[in-house]
């Protein structure tokens, strides 16, 4: 038998005792008697119902508490007859602010009055429990109001600080605050208890891995192995760590990072900013001993140094770094090879694109005989010859999949506002000017290369019609950053409830059905 169907009765039943509670105390205080009640030290309801505390603007408590289990009592009964939302939504409020006045009072009455009213004590035991068995049966619900209270409190308090500090010092202070959230269980089961969820229809294999749910966070935000701990919590369902270099780099010149608001992007100069291999091998070993919550990906990539003058030098380096992270005992899922960066030195001199130099890479990746699913992050701004032809060069190697794309380098690109964009000389650009050539690219190679690649969406994700439509296009799996920050840490969770409901509501038992379903 299903209990839990049963408990919006169960509520419903506590609220009508509640009723009948106030009712008679509310009598009790305008006849002006004294309830039957023990009359010791501990237990008098004539000191408790005759106290200052026991009226309010006038009106006794009795009365408010008539009228907050009348609106309970209501808003159960609508949500059973009608099953609309808002009531939902209003019964946990209520519930809410039942238990929290019930908290106060019983705290009154221990250790001010120091004397029980037993009728006030039942009343504090229903607002307790009709609390409990609502955020245990409206748990959607609840996560739903959650959200909504974090973007609003994100959105119109949080960010506008946040945007008039340095990117650069508050990326590194909420990195360094996730780390430390992570290292502590009650942070950890309070942000998951508040955003995460477990949906069939979202789980899927891919390459031999368990995703619980299809939003990852791209590398490019966790280069130094922070977040491991506290991303599952959030909601996500996977993570790239890095661009990880085999030699450590201090990161571009300034500016490395900068904001364009109108434009919904950041641009982008960090260059493969990175600890080395060694160094992020060593942090993931220790932080993940007994594993990751989610699967964790490494995303590598050829070091920014001016020592490596040559396509040979720098096939070797990221095969260092390869070998780096195959010798170490991290509990990592997969690889990512990033051959796309457009901000690092020799960039354009050295380049994978030529399919000659990315077929001698991928060569060399191969006698490695990595076990673990690698895929590659790719480029935008090559048109769809160019790409087709890398594709097909990577069709021929032990690769898995795919990721489009890498950063907008097109400066006049309609989706960048011109006046934001003189403000930076140099850097590239994420967030919504890559959103439309990454779903053209997620498309492409869907429609021809589907059969033989997983496709990764990344670029423009602001909430989930924007990961649905990569999914439609193609994407088994999505990738954020920009999304995240213009929005908000709880947008994770948001994206996966909205996605569930626009799976089912277009009759996909599960998330690979509608993969590529636009193609």
């Amino acid at each position: 038998m299903n209990i839990r169907k049963y408990l919006p009765i169960a509520i419903l039943c506590l609220t009508i005792l509640g009723i009948l509670d106030s009712v008679y105390l509310t009598k009790a205080h305008y006849l002006n008697f004294i309830p039957p009640c023990t009359n010791s030290i501990f237990v008098d309801c004539g000191k408790v119902l005759r106290s200052q505390y026991s009226v309010v603007f006038g009106f006794p408590l009795a009365f408010l508490g008539l009228i907050h289990y009348v609106l309970f009592t209501s808003f159960i009964l609508l949500s059973i007859l009608t099953s609309k939302k808002i009531f939902r939504y209003f019964i946990l409020v209520q519930s809410a602010v039942g238990l929290f006045v019930s908290f106060y009072l019983t705290y009154l009455q221990f250790f001010v009055l120091k004397s029980l009213c037993l009728y006030c004590i039942y009343s504090a035991i229903i607002s307790l429990t009709a609390f409990i068995l609502s955020f245990l049966y409206f748990k959607r619900e609840r996560k739903e109001l959650t959200i909504i209270k974090a973007t609003f409190l994100y959105r119109f308090f949080l960010k506008p600080i946040l945007f008039l500090i340095h990117p650069e010092i508050v990326h590194e202070g909420f990195t360094s605050l996730g780390q430390i959230l992570g290292s502590i269980p009650p942070a950890k089961a309070y942000l998951s208890y508040a955003f995460k969820q477990e949906n069939k229809v979202l789980e899927q294999k891919i390459a031999g891995i368990h995703f619980e749910n299809p939003i990852g966070l791209a590398a490019g935000f966790d280069y130094d192995a922070k977040l491991t701990q506290i991303l599952p919590s959030l909601n996500f369902g996977f993570e790239t760590i890095g661009t990880v270099t085999n030699m450590p780099y201090k990161g571009n010149p300034p500016p490395m990072l900068g904001r364009l608001p109108k434009s919904r992007s950041l641009m982008v100069n960090k260059g493969f900013k990175s600890q080395g291999a060694e160094t992020i091998a060593r942090k993931l070993a220790q932080s993940g001993a007994k594993g990751f919550g989610i699967p964790i990906g490494i995303s590598i990539g050829r070091t920014n140094s001016s020592k490596l003058t040559t396509q040979k030098k720098s096939v070797e380096d990221i095969l260092n770094a390869f070998q780096t992270f195959e010798r170490s005992k991290i509990r990592h899922s997969y690889y990512e090879l990033n051959i796309s960066c457009p901000n690092i030195i020799h960039g354009k001199e050295i380049s994978f694109y030529p399919p000659k130099n990315l077929k001698e890479l991928l060569t060399e990746v191969d006698k490695l005989k990595i076990k673990k699913p690698i895929f590659i992050k790719m480029p935008i701004e090559k048109n769809n010859k160019e790409v087709l032809t890398m594709l097909d060069v990577i069709s021929k190697f032990k690769i898995r999949g795919v990721i489009f794309g890498n950063l907008q380098k097109n400066r006049k690109d309609p989706a960048l506002d011109p006046e934001e964009v003189k403000k930076f000389r140099v850097g590239n650009f994420s967030g919504k000017p890559t959103f439309k050539r990454s779903n053209e690219l997620i498309h492409l190679a869907y429609r021809n290369f589907g059969k033989k690649f997983t496709i990764i969406g990344c670029g423009g994700g602001f909430n989930s019609d924007d990961a649905y439509a990569k999914i439609r296009l193609g994407a088994s799996l999505v990738q954020l950053i920009t999304g995240m920050i213009f929005q908000g840490p709880q947008l994770i969770a948001q994206i996966n409830l909205e996605l569930s409901d626009k799976l089912k509501k277009d009759g996909f038992k599960n998330i690979v059905k509608a993969v590529g379903i636009d193609v």
